[in-house]
C-alpha cells in the first residue's frame, strides 16, 4: 500500500511538473507574440480637428473617429465615478485582474459548456483588461486572447499609475454615434462639455461601453434607460450619490440631441469647404481627419451673414426679372400630404424658406401645406400646418397663379411678415455668382459666399470659378501706365483703331455705347471704361509689361500678351481680383489672401501663422533702454505707393462719376471697378475701402448672356453697396491716405490743362517731378491729327495711327 501511494504520489508529481513545463512553454509561446504594452507611454490617438471663426465660434469638425483628448486631471469625478461603477468598482485596489471578475467569467463558462455553447463569454474583465485588449490586442473571444489580456493587463500595472489607465480608457473607449472618448460622447449626445453633464447624462454614457446599439437612446429607449437606471443604483452602492439624487436623476428623460458634424454655420459653409481642402493639401487627410489640429480662421461671422444675404438678395432680383420657372417637384396628395411633401428635400442652408405643398388653387390664390419637421428619431412630425398665398403678393410673377401652379406641385415659400398664415413664392435662381470680403491690409478673408446654397452646388464660385473680368482688369493696365511716366491727366485718343491678328484677322475694338469721344485723360478713361482707349494705351506700353503687371498682382500666372486681354478678356477668379485690389489699397503691397490666421497642433503648439512680418526687438526680455519693438513689412512692393494713391483715386471717380455710381449712396471714400464681359455673361464689381476690399461677381455656370442691362454697375453693385452698407454701418468714413510729397493740383478733366477749381475740375495728385499740361497734347497723335479734332472733325475721319512716341 505504502509503495502503491508512494508510487501515485511520484506519477502526480510528474503529471503536475509535466503539467507546469506544458504550462510554461505555452505560455512562452503566448508571451513571444505580445504587442510591446511600452508604446502606451507615446499614446497618440486620432483628435478630431476643429475649425474655428475669428470670434471662436466653431465652424467645423473633421474626424473618422471623432475624439477629444481630455486629460484625467480635467475630467470630473462625477463621469470617473459613473464608469468605475460600471466596469471596474475595484479598479483602484486591484493589480489589474479582479479575482470575482475571473471565478464569474468560469462559471459562466462552465455553464455555457454544459447547456452546449462552445462559444467564450465575456465579463469578467477589469479597466486594465479592456485598456490591453482596446490597445494591444483584437477583439476575438479565444482562450489565447484572454490570457494575454491578463498578462499585459499585470504589466501595465506595474508600468503605470492608475490615474494613467484611466486616462487611456475614458479616451478610447467607444461609445456609439462615431464618439471615441467621453468628451466627444459628450458632445455628441448632449452637446455638452463634461463639467456640464448631470447625473443621468453621466450615467447614460458610462452605460454605453458594453454596447452603444443594445442601449441606443432612440432604436431602444427602453434598454437605454434601464441601464442608465442600473448605472445609477450602481453609484448609490458604491457611495458615489445619495438614495435621493439617484431617484431624481432616474425619473429624468434621454434628453439625447445629437450634434450635427461637418459646417456648424450654415451660412459659412463655402469657406468651411475651402479651409478643408487647404488643410489636406497642407497636412494630409491623416491629420487633417485625426491630428486634432486647432484651426483659428479669418472669417467674421456677422460679415459672413451679411455677404449671404447681398449676394442672394441681388441673385434673387435678377431671377424674379426672368420669370416663373415652374414647381421644384410634383407630389401624390390623396393620402397624407405632409408624408409626402416631406420626402422632397429642401435646400437645409436656406432657413428663410421652406418647401410646401399645394393643396388647393383656384384662380389667383391658394392654399398650400407646410412641409412638416422631421424630428430627431427622423420621424415626420404629425403636425400639419397650412397657410395660404396670393397672387397679389407676389409682384414679380404677372400670370395668375392657376395658371402656373395645380395641387400636388411641391414650391418653395417664405413667410409674409404682416399676415399670420400668408406666404409668398420662391424660387431657387439660375443665377449664380461670388463675394469675397478681406482686409485690404492683411489680406485675411473676412467672409465668403462662393453660390447661391451650398447645398444645391458646392462647386466655390469665388475660388474654383474661371471668369473673365472685363473691364475690371483695366486698372491693373492703368497702373503700369502710371508706374511707367503717365499722369492722371495724360490723353489718349478714343478714336476706332484696327488691330490686325497674326492670322490676319482684324480685330475693332469698341466702347459699350458703341460710340467714339475723341481725347480723353487717364482719370476719364477708367471713370467711364472706355475700351478703345484702354487697348491704345495698352499698345503704347506693350503688352508684355502688363503681362508682368497682371502676373505680379497675382491675377494671372501668366497672361497671353495680347491686346484683348487688356479689356480683361482672360479668365481669373473674384479672390484674385480682390487681392489684387486690396494689394492697391495696401499701397501696392502685395497681398496673399488667407483663410486661416494660426493652426495648432494638438498640443497647442502653433505650426502655421499667415502674417510673416518680422518684429525686430519682440524677443527682449528686459527693457534696458532699447526703443520700441519695430515691425518690419517683408511683403513685395509691387507697385508705388504714389501710384497705389493715384489709381485709388481715379477708381474713387468711377463712383463719383462714372459706372459705378450706385456705391455713392454709401456716403464714404469708395475706390472701385466695374466690369462686363464680351455678350453680357459676367458682370463685376471689385472696390475698397482703406478699410474692406470686396471682389463681387454674377454669372451663369455655363456662361450665357444674361441680357443687355446686365452689366458691372446694374448687376454686381447693388450687390457690393447692400454688403459694404451693412459691414461699416456705424464706423466713420476714413479717407484714403495719400504718400507725402505728392502734389494736388485743379485740373480740366476734359483735357489734363491746370484749371483754376469750379464744379467740373478734379484736384488731382502728381508725383514729384510731374505736374498736369501745359496745353492739351495727346498721346500718339500728330500735330495734323489733332488740330483736326480740335476743328471738330470727326475722329473716325481722320489718319489718327497711335505711334510709339512718348509722353507730351
Amino acid at each position: 500500500m505504502l509503495r502503491l501511494l508512494g508510487w501515485l504520489f511520484g506519477f502526480g508529481v510528474f503529471c503536475a511538473l509535466g503539467a507546469v513545463a506544458v504550462g510554461a512553454v505555452y505560455l512562452n509561446q503566448l508571451n513571444s507574440t505580445l504587442p510591446d504594452y511600452t508604446v502606451l507611454k507615446d499614446y497618440q490617438p486620432p483628435v478630431t480637428t476643429r475649425v474655428h471663426a475669428a470670434d471662436g465660434t466653431l465652424l467645423a469638425e473633421y474626424a473618422r473617429e471623432r475624439r477629444l483628448f481630455q486629460p484625467i486631471e480635467t475630467i470630473p469625478p462625477l463621469i470617473i465615478n459613473a464608469f468605475i461603477s460600471a466596469e471596474d468598482k475595484d479598479f483602484y485596489t486591484h493589480s489589474g485582474i479582479a479575482v470575482d471578475g475571473v471565478v464569474r467569467a468560469l462559471r459562466d463558462n462552465i455553464m455555457a459548456r454544459v447547456e452546449g455553447n462552445d462559444s467564450i463569454q465575456g465579463g469578467g474583465s477589469t479597466i486594465t483588461q479592456q485598456v490591453a485588449k482596446n490597445f494591444l490586442l483584437t477583439s476575438e473571444q479565444t482562450w489565447d486572447r484572454k490570457i494575454q489580456e491578463a498578462i499585459l493587463a499585470l504589466r501595465i500595472e506595474s508600468t503605470f499609475s492608475k490615474n494613467k489607465i484611466l486616462e487611456l480608457y475614458v479616451n478610447e473607449i467607444f461609445l456609439g454615434l462615431n464618439s471615441y472618448g467621453v468628451a466627444a460622447a459628450a458632445l455628441n449626445y448632449f452637446d455638452k462639455a463634461l463639467y456640464e453633464l448631470t447625473l443621468s447624462e453621466a450615467a447614460y454614457l458610462a452605460a454605453l461601453p458594453k454596447g452603444p446599439n443594445n442601449y441606443h437612446p432612440f432604436r431602444r429607449p427602453k434598454q437605454a434607460i434601464e441601464r442608465r437606471n442600473w448605472v445609477i443604483d450602481r453609484m448609490v452602492e458604491n457611495g458615489y450619490v445619495t438614495a435621493e439624487e439617484a431617484a431624481k436623476a432616474k425619473d429624468e428623460p434621454l434628453n439625447v440631441k445629437p450634434r450635427t458634424s461637418g459646417s456648424q454655420l450654415f451660412s459659412a459653409e463655402y469657406f468651411t469647404e475651402e479651409v478643408r481642402r487647404q488643410l489636406g493639401k497642407l497636412y494630409g487627410e491623416a491629420e487633417l481627419y485625426g491630428g486634432g489640429l486647432s484651426v483659428r480662421t479669418t472669417l467674421d461671422p456677422h460679415l459672413q451673414d451679411y455677404a449671404r444675404r447681398a449676394l442672394m438678395d441681388g441673385l434673387i432680383n435678377y431671377d424674379h426679372g426672368e420669370g416663373f420657372r415652374g414647381p421644384i417637384a410634383s407630389v401624390d396628395i390623396s393620402s397624407d400630404w405632409g408624408v409626402a411633401v416631406n420626402a422632397v428635400k429642401p435646400l437645409s442652408d436656406v432657413p428663410e424658406w421652406t418647401l410646401a405643398v399645394v393643396l388647393e388653387m383656384g384662380d389667383n390664390a391658394g392654399r398650400i401645406g407646410i412641409r412638416p419637421a422631421t424630428d430627431i428619431e427622423g420621424k415626420v412630425s404629425a403636425e400639419r400646418v397650412t397657410g395660404t398665398i396670393a397672387g397679389p403678393d407676389i409682384k414679380w410673377v404677372s400670370k395668375k397663379l392657376g395658371s402656373l401652379l395645380k395641387p400636388g406641385d411641391v414650391i418653395y415659400v417664405s413667410r409674409l411678415a404682416d399676415r399670420e398664415g400668408a406666404y409668398t413664392l420662391e424660387q431657387v435662381p439660375e443665377l449664380e455668382g461670388a463675394l469675397v470680403a478681406m482686409d485690404p491690409r492683411t489680406g485675411r478673408v473676412l467672409a465668403m459666399v462662393g453660390g447661391f446654397s451650398y447645398a444645391e452646388s458646392e462647386f466655390n464660385r469665388a475660388t474654383q470659378a474661371m471668369r473673365q473680368p472685363g473691364s475690371s482688369f483695366k486698372p491693373i493696365v492703368y497702373s503700369a501706365a502710371l508706374d511707367n511716366g503717365y499722369t492722371p491727366a495724360s490723353v489718349v485718343l478714343d478714336a476706332p483703331i484696327e488691330i490686325v491678328n497674326g492670322d490676319g484677322s482684324v480685330w475693332r475694338p469698341e466702347n459699350y455705347a458703341q460710340e467714339f469721344y475723341g481725347p480723353q485723360t487717364l482719370r476719364r478713361g477708367i471713370e467711364r471704361s472706355r475700351n478703345v482707349m484702354t487697348v491704345r494705351l495698352a499698345k503704347d506700353l506693350g503688352m508684355p509689361l502688363i503681362s508682368d503687371y497682371a502676373k505680379m498682382f497675382g491675377i494671372y500666372d501668366e497672361l497671353n500678351p495680347v491686346l484683348a486681354m487688356a479689356l480683361g478678356a482672360g479668365e481669373t477668379t473674384d479672390m484674385r481680383m480682390t487681392a489684387a485690389y486690396a494689394t492697391i489699397a495696401n499701397g501696392g503691397r502685395r497681398i496673399v489672401p488667407t483663410l486661416i490666421d494660426r493652426i495648432q497642433d494638438r498640443y497647442g503648439k502653433t505650426i502655421y501663422r499667415h502674417d510673416e512680418r518680422v518684429c525686430d526687438g519682440c524677443a527682449a526680455e528686459t527693457w534696458n533702454q532699447q526703443g520700441e519693438p519695430l515691425i518690419i513689412d517683408n511683403r513685395e512692393q509691387v507697385l508705388d505707393p504714389m501710384t497705389a494713391y493715384q489709381i485709388t483715386s481715379m477708381m474713387e471717380g468711377v463712383v463719383q462719376r462714372g459706372t459705378g455710381t450706385g456705391a455713392k449712396s454709401l456716403g464714404r471714400p469708395v475706390a472701385g471697378k466695374t466690369g462686363t464681359s464680351n455678350d453680357y455673361k459676367d458682370a463685376w464689381f471689385i472696390g475698397f475701402t482703406p478699410e474692406l476690399a470686396v471682389g463681387v461677381y454674377v454669372g451663369f455656370d455655363t456662361p450665357r448672356n444674361m441680357g443687355r442691362q446686365s452689366t458691372g454697375g446694374e448687376m454686381a453693385v447693388p450687390i457690393f453697396t447692400e454688403f459694404v452698407s451693412k459691414a461699416l454701418k456705424g464706423k466713420p468714413p476714413t479717407p484714403f491716405n495719400m504718400p507725402g510729397g505728392m502734389a494736388q493740383v485743379w485740373i480740366d478733366p476734359g483735357t489734363g490743362v491746370k484749371a483754376n477749381g469750379g464744379d467740373q475740375a478734379i484736384y488731382e495728385a502728381f508725383k514729384p517731378g510731374t505736374g498736369p499740361n501745359l496745353v492739351t497734347s495727346v498721346i500718339g497723335v500728330d500735330s495734323n491729327a489733332f488740330q483736326a479734332i480740335q476743328a471738330g472733325q470727326d475722329p473716325a475721319a481722320t489718319d489718327m495711327t497711335l505711334g510709339r512716341g512718348g509722353l507730351f
